[in-house]
C-alpha cells in the first residue's frame, strides 16, 4: 500500500516541478518576487508555528535546534497548489498553480543530535500586468518569471537536559527575468526593456529550545532563532531594443538600442523569531510565536523604483494539534492528527498605487489554516493542509488577493540510522 502511495506522490511532484508557474501574485513584481515561509505542511496547517516545537519524527524548517529530539530517519516531500483570486475593486480574475514545496531528509546522530538536508523554493516571480494612459494612446505591458530556491543543512544537539542548540546554513540561487513593453498608438515599433538576472547568496540561522515539565505529562517549551543579516547578490544584463508585435502577441525584435550589466543587492537584515508552547506528549500542543525583521533594502535592478519601499515586517502565529489516541486499535480516525492555526503578517511591503510616490499602503497578509496527519504503515504519515487567506487591499488603486492553498506532503519514516546491530 505504501509503495502505491509513494508512486502516486512522486508522479504528482514530478508534474509539479516540470509545470511552469504561468501566473502568480501581481505583488511578485517587487524585489525577488513572492516569498514563501520556510515551513513544512504540518507547520503551515498550524499557522506556521514551529520555533518552540520539536518531535521525534517530524521535520522542522523553523528552528534547527529541534533536530536534537529527532529519533527516526525521515524523508519528506511537499507540494503546494495555490488558487488565487485577484480583485482590483471593479473586476476579479482567478489563477491556479502547482509547485514543489520541498524535498528534505532528516536523521538522528546518536541520542542527542540530529541533522537535516533539503531544497526549498524561496520566492517565485510570475506576473503579467498592463497599464494604459488616460487617453488610451499608450500601453505598457509588464511581465516577469523565474524564482529563487535554496539548499540547506541543519544540525541540532542537546547541550543538557531540556536545552538544545542548533545551526543552519543555506545557499540561495535562481534566475529572474523582468520586462516592460511600451507601445504607442499608430507607431509601428514598440520598445522593450528586459533584464535577466542571477541571484546568489548564503545565510546562517542560530536556534535554541528549552523544555521543562511543569507537572505530570504537561510540557512547557520555549524557542528562539536568529537569522543573521545577509545579502543576496543580483547580477545580469539589461537590454533596450525595438520590436514589432503581431496580433497574436508574438514579438519580432529589430534593433538593440542599449545593453549594459546589472549589479545589485537584496539586503536582508537580522530576522528574529520567539515562541512558546504548551502540550502533552503525542496528545495535544498549542503554540504562539512572533517573528520580526527590519526593513529590507534593494538596489540595482528593474523594480527598484519609487513605487514601492519596505518597512519593518512581523508575524504573529497561533496554532496547534490534537491527537485523540495514538495507539488506538478500534478506530483509525483516533490515530489521525488534527491541526489548526491562524496567522497575521505585516509583510513589510509598502506600495504606492496613486503614482505620486507619496501615498504608500502596507500589504498585509492574514490566513486561517487547518490540516490532517493521516498515519500510514509504521510511523509514516500523509499530511494535508488547507489555508484560506487574504493579502493586500483595493484601497489606493491596489489589488486584493484572496487565496486558497492546498498542501500535501508524504513523510516516510525509516528505522534509525547509525544504530549498532546485535548478532544473536
Amino acid at each position: 500500500m505504501i509503495r502505491n502511495i509513494l508512486l502516486v506522490f512522486l508522479l504528482i511532484t514530478s508534474l509539479a516541478t516540470t509545470a511552469q508557474r504561468t501566473n502568480s501574485s501581481p505583488y511578485s513584481f517587487f524585489g525577488i518576487g513572492e516569498e514563501f515561509n520556510p515551513v513544512t505542511v504540518e507547520q503551515s496547517a498550524m499557522g506556521g508555528i514551529g520555533v518552540a516545537f520539536s518531535h521525534y519524527k517530524y521535520l522542522n524548517f523553523t528552528n534547527p535546534a529541534a533536530y536534537a529530539d529527532l529519533r527516526y530517519t525521515t524523508y519528506s516531500f511537499g507540494v503546494l497548489n495555490n488558487k488565487l483570486t485577484i480583485d482590483n475593486g471593479t473586476e476579479t480574475q482567478s489563477t491556479n498553480s502547482t509547485s514543489l514545496s520541498y524535498f528534505a531528509l532528516a536523521f538522528p546522530l546518536g541520542s542527542k543530535a540530529g541533522m537535516s538536508f533539503g531544497i526549498q523554493p524561496v520566492s517565485s516571480v510570475g506576473y503579467s500586468l498592463s497599464n494604459t494612459n488616460a487617453d488610451e494612446t499608450e500601453i505598457s505591458l509588464f511581465s516577469g518569471d523565474g524564482g529563487i530556491s535554496r539548499v540547506y543543512g541543519s544540525f541540532g544537539i542537546k547541550v543538557f537536559k531540556g536545552f538544545s542548540l542548533g545551526v543552519e546554513a543555506d545557499y540561495s540561487f535562481g534566475n529572474i527575468e523582468n520586462s516592460v513593453i511600451n507601445q504607442v498608438t499608430n507607431v509601428t515599433l514598440a520598445t522593450k526593456y528586459k533584464e535577466s538576472t542571477i541571484v546568489r547568496g548564503g545565510s546562517v540561522t542560530l536556534g535554541a529550545q528549552y523544555k521543562t515539565e511543569i507537572n505530570k505529562d504537561l510540557v512547557l517549551s520555549i524557542g528562539t532563532t536568529y537569522k543573521i543579516g545577509n545579502d543576496l547578490k543580483v547580477t545580469g544584463d539589461e537590454y533596450l531594443y525595438s520590436l514589432t508585435l503581431a496580433s497574436t502577441g508574438t514579438e519580432f525584435g529589430r534593433d538593440t538600442i542599449s545593453q549594459s550589466s546589472i549589479s545589485g543587492n537584496y539586503k536582508l537584515p537580522l530576522k528574529t523569531n520567539l515562541g512558546v508552547g504548551l502540550g502533552k506528549y503525542d496528545k495535544w500542543y498549542v503554540g504562539l510565536e512572533y517573528e520580526n525583521q527590519d526593513a529590507i533594502e534593494t538596489t540595482g535592478f528593474l523594480n527598484t523604483t519609487n513605487a514601492y519601499r519596505y518597512s519593518e515586517s512581523n508575524r504573529f502565529s497561533l496554532g496547534g494539534f490534537y491527537l485523540p489516541k495514538i495507539n488506538s486499535i478500534s478506530s483509525y480516525w483516533e490515530r489521525v492528527t488534527y491541526r489548526a492555526g491562524i496567522r497575521l503578517e505585516k509583510t513589510g511591503l509598502l506600495v504606492d498605487g496613486s503614482g505620486l510616490n507619496t501615498n504608500y499602503t502596507p500589504i498585509d497578509d492574514f490566513g486561517i489554516s487547518f490540516g490532517l496527519g493521516l498515519p500510514l504503515r509504521q510511523l509514516s504519515t500523509l499530511n494535508m493542509g488547507f489555508e484560506f487567506g487574504e493579502r493586500g487591499t483595493t484601497d489606493n488603486n491596489l489589488i486584493q488577493e484572496n487565496y486558497f492553498n492546498f498542501r500535501l506532503s508524504l513523510s516516510l519514516t525509516d528505522s534509525k540510522w547509525f544504530q549498532k546491530r546485535k548478532i544473536d
